[in-house]
């Protein structure tokens, strides 16, 4: 298993460096056809903005042609130095030819429809620069969608802005109003769109989503107008560089964070693995206490706990077994009782539960001779003297033993002390004596 590595600030630290803030802002108000008088002030305002959230701003104001091109070209080579966030704000006119969109110097002289490609520059230079440049993530912001001052002089005069469609990935684009619509320029000292902008831009707790959603609200509200983004953001971004900073180290620990995620689930799976094993084992141990306990039940009751009576090697216990000490055989206090065949006295005996064992059998004839003993006698219940210690009570002299011989089986004769053979339906004398293994 992977070790998990200790976190802590530095090494935070170490993994992020916050992102260069890049901004481009140009406004153009002194038009020599269809002058505005608020997007200087929107360019100013912005830029003063953008440099209070931590952005390093270029602002141009009433540019030509070529002063717009030149800041453009010098704002891609910028985003390619720093690969941080670039963010792009125009407020002035700009109009669509042809669905593609265009940005109008303020020294521009349009007499007809074809002059817009080589006297303005097109909007989507700035995308090519952002794309170009492969920085983090750019912001791209058009409040230019004011009337077309021009539109007398062209044939199919289109409203607005058209909608981007080439955007490279990791922009957020907004225009002031929805595609082919006309965006006011305001009464005050800023247009409806940059002034709610500028009162929801520095919100520390607002994503840029969040913040245009509430700039779009406010400017419909107020004037009808319907502010319209687009985006290819991957991530999170917030315009206050504390909670974008702070974000961006998210990001950064995010690998981390999985990484710790993994382990944890691996961990998991040993500590389940861990309590299964563990599992199996207490059972095992349930399962060998069991064992011994059978075990322990299987063995003859100890003097101190059951015996009753001694007789030499023999011991008597109170479960009704003897235990012959020098064979270690367990015997049943008494044979069956009555008259029976051999196959019958080999039930009786392997069924016989004396003692609480489950292990009883019918002895060997030897073993039914090494109870033979002359030097003792009591008279059994059908009248023969039998010779054997009086604690092992025969009701008869003759019992049947294991052996078999074809439709014969082996018994010994306790009154004789004598081995014989017999057919294995007689019944008259013979009697059934169990026995088991001491241990």
């Amino acid at each position: 298993m992977k070790k998990i590595l200790g976190f802590n600030r530095n090494s935070v630290n170490l993994l992020f460096l916050p992102s260069q803030r890049t901004a481009l802002i140009i406004g153009n108000s002194a038009y020599s056809s269809g002058s505005l008088k608020n997007p200087v002030n929107d360019a100013s305002d912005m830029a003063a903005m953008l440099k209070k959230l931590g952005f390093s701003v270029t602002l141009k104001q009433n540019t030509n042609q070529q002063e717009m091109d030149e800041s453009i070209r010098e704002f891609g080579r910028q985003l390619k130095r720093t690969r941080g966030v670039g963010l792009f704000f125009y407020p002035g006119h700009g109009i669509q030819i042809g669905g593609v969109n265009y940005l109008l110097p303020v020294n521009a002289r349009i007499e007809k429809e074809s002059d817009v490609r080589f006297r303005s520059v097109d909007a989507d230079m700035v995308l090519a620069e952002m794309e170009n440049a492969e920085n983090r993530l750019n912001v791209y912001i058009l409040d230019a969608c004011r009337d077309n001052p021009f539109s007398r002089s062209f044939r199919n005069a289109a409203r607005g802005l058209a909608t981007v469609s080439n955007a490279p990935a990791g922009t957020f684009i907004s225009y002031s109003t929805r595609a082919n619509q006309v965006a006011r320029d305001g009464e005050g000292r800023n247009s409806p769109y940059t002034k709610a902008l500028l009162e929801n831009i520095a919100k520390p707790e607002l994503i840029i989503n969040d913040v245009f959603i509430n700039v779009r609200t406010k400017v419909k509200k107020e004037t009808g107008q319907v502010p319209w983004e687009m985006s290819s953001l991957e991530g999170r971004f917030y315009f206050t560089q504390q909670s974008d900073e702070l974000e961006q180290r998210k990001a950064a620990l995010e690998p981390e964070k999985q990484e710790i995620t993994l382990e944890k689930q691996e961990l998991e799976t040993q500590k389940a693995l861990y309590a299964e094993r563990e599992q199996l084992a207490a059972e095992q141990r349930k399962l060998e206490v069991k064992r011994q306990q059978l075990a322990m039940a299987k063995r003859p009751s100890q003097p101190s706990t059951g015996e009753t009576a001694r007789d030499g090697r023999f011991i008597a216990y109170s479960n009704g077994t003897v235990l012959d000490t020098q064979t270690n055989l367990m015997w049943a206090g008494k044979d069956n009782g009555s008259n029976i065949n051999w196959v019958n006295a080999k039930s009786y005996c392997e069924n016989y539960r004396g003692g609480g064992y489950t292990d009883w059998r019918m002895p060997m004839q030897d073993e039914l001779a090494g109870l033979y003993d002359n030097t003792k006698t009591y008279k059994s219940a059908c009248g023969l003297d039998v010779h054997l210690t009086e604690l092992i009570r025969l009701n008869c002299a003759w019992g049947w033993a294991s052996e078999t011989r074809g439709s014969d089986a082996a018994y010994f004769n306790f009154y004789s002390g004598e081995r014989y053979w017999d057919l294995q339906s007689y019944v008259y004398y013979y009697r059934a004596l169990p026995v088991r293994s001491g241990k």
